[in-house]
């Protein structure tokens, strides 16, 4: 027995020792890859339209000797303005390349989608990452530094050659009334592709933009204004058969014509509430009454109306009679349950009315002109005549002089410019006039938004 056991001790040392001495294969050790060197075939590119086919840059590098089979390597072009650090990069993802060249367009298209402007010169910055396809061990290259100009691409639709546009039509302040008044229905030009302005737009009505202000013989229009969507942009054209519709509800809106890409879009600034003012005088239409606005959608509403004779009248929350309809509660306070508001006589009305503390007035107004050519009301006010929606007269300055809008010559109602826009705000800044004679108008039936206009004669 105990032979048995030190033979097998034996045989299990030998076994052992043999283990031990055997020899282990080495593990394959691959190396890293090394960043590639980027190469252009230029430093300075300008092409011109009609190089639009043409190669512009062709861009090589190295090979970064990854282990593996180069057909797997992973190479991405980034291009980006200078001094971003590539944060804002147009990439193009490339396997097994070691070139890749752009014809002019290409590279134009990627310029302007980096925001630079039409002929003008930027310092662009260009780099390789290179990777595995599966992303692993990226090497980022050398960045070149190249001088790049984008060249004006034909637009879609033609600009005006007039360099201006104006905005006409029923949604508009003036209404079809051409000339249209300025500067509030014109177009401020961004650059020679793009004009885009602030309006007031009356709520489901419609517009043109005219190159030229007074002139019909042109203009910019769409070409199914029944289209599903378009009162809030889309495609427009050169004479095109409709004009654009305008969106639902009355507001103040940023229109932008796009004529590179024959696209217009309109962005609501500012929506105002409206209450209608249906009465004897207009046959108890609310649809087609005068309104009252809230700028600010506070349930304070104001507005001018015009009755022409004694006349009873309600205010409407819609331009209907399926929403609330407001009379006189009594005590100076409106009152969904109430009679009719009402009015004496003929004449151009200021009401005010506030459906959150049902408070409202009514005042009667005629409107002048002062300043200190009339030393602020020393002298008589220079008194407008209405008109048609519009109050209008002429007035003399013999020398340049401050002046404001005002009601009944006193100063419980004025009106003047805070913005030197074209719109008149109450109790706004004093307009200033050159000596001169001129035509004056004054638009306040518009509600919200009331403009004027001095042409000088």
């Amino acid at each position: 027995m105990k032979q048995i056991l030190k033979n097998f001790l034996f045989i299990a040392s030998l076994a052992i020792i043999l283990v031990a001495c055997e020899k282990k294969e080495l593990l394959t050790v691959f190396n890293n890859g090394v960043s590639v060197t980027l190469q252009s075939s230029t430093t300075t590119i300008a092409p011109k339209v009609a190089d639009s086919l043409s190669t512009a840059v062709t861009f090589s590098w190295s090979n970064p000797n990854y282990a593996t089979d180069s057909t797997r390597v992973k190479y991405v072009l980034q291009i980006d303005s200078s001094g971003r650090n590539f944060s804002n990069a147009t990439s193009i993802v490339l396997i097994s390349k070691s070139n890749y060249s752009f014809i002019a367009k290409d590279l134009n298209a990627i310029l302007l989608s980096l925001g630079f402007k039409y002929n003008t010169t930027y310092k662009v910055d260009v780099r390789i990452v290179s990777s595995y396809a599966n992303n692993n061990e990226q090497l980022t290259s050398n960045v070149l530094i190249l001088t790049m100009t984008p060249y004006v691409v034909p637009p879609k639709v033609t600009p005006p050659t007039s360099k201006a546009l104006f905005l006409v039509g029923s949604a508009t302040a003036g209404g079809w009334n051409n000339p249209v008044p300025l500067p509030t229905q014109q177009f401020t030009r961004v650059d020679s592709v793009t004009y885009q302005g602030k309006f007031y737009l009356k709520g489901g009505q419609q517009y043109l933009a005219l190159p030229v202000n007074g002139d019909w013989t042109n203009k910019y229009s769409v070409a199914d204004n029944l289209k599903f969507g378009l009162a809030n942009g889309g495609d427009f054209g050169f004479n095109f058969k409709d004009n654009f519709p305008g969106p639902a509800v009355t507001g103040l809106y940023i229109i932008k014509l796009d004529f590179q890409a024959g696209k217009f879009t309109v962005t609501l600034d500012k929506e105002f509430a409206n209450l209608y003012v249906p009465g004897d005088y207009q046959g108890w239409n609310p649809g087609a009454a005068s309104a009252l606005a809230s700028t600010a959608k506070d349930g304070n509403y104001s507005g001018y109306v015009y009755f022409n004779g004694a006349s009873g009248f309600k205010l409407t929350n819609q331009p209907d009679w399926a929403g609330t309809s407001y009379g006189d509660g009594g005590a100076g306070k409106i009152s969904a349950t109430g009679g009719n508001l009402s009015v004496a006589s003929d004449g151009y009305y200021l009401i005010n009315a506030n459906t959150v503390t049902n408070a409202y007035s009514i005042t009667k107004t005629t409107w002048g002109v002062v300043g200190a050519f009339s030393g602020w009301g020393g002298n008589p006010d220079t008194q407008l005549t209405y008109n048609n929606g519009k109050w209008t007269g002429t007035l003399t300055l013999t020398a340049e002089s401050e002046l404001k809008f005002r009601a009944n010559s006193g100063w419980d109602i004025n009106l003047g410019d805070d913005g030197a826009d074209g719109v008149l705000e109450g109790g706004g800044a004093n307009l200033k006039y050159s000596a001169g004679t001129y035509s004056v108008v004054l638009n306040l039936s518009n509600p919200g938004y009331y403009t004027y206009s001095f042409t000088k004669q």
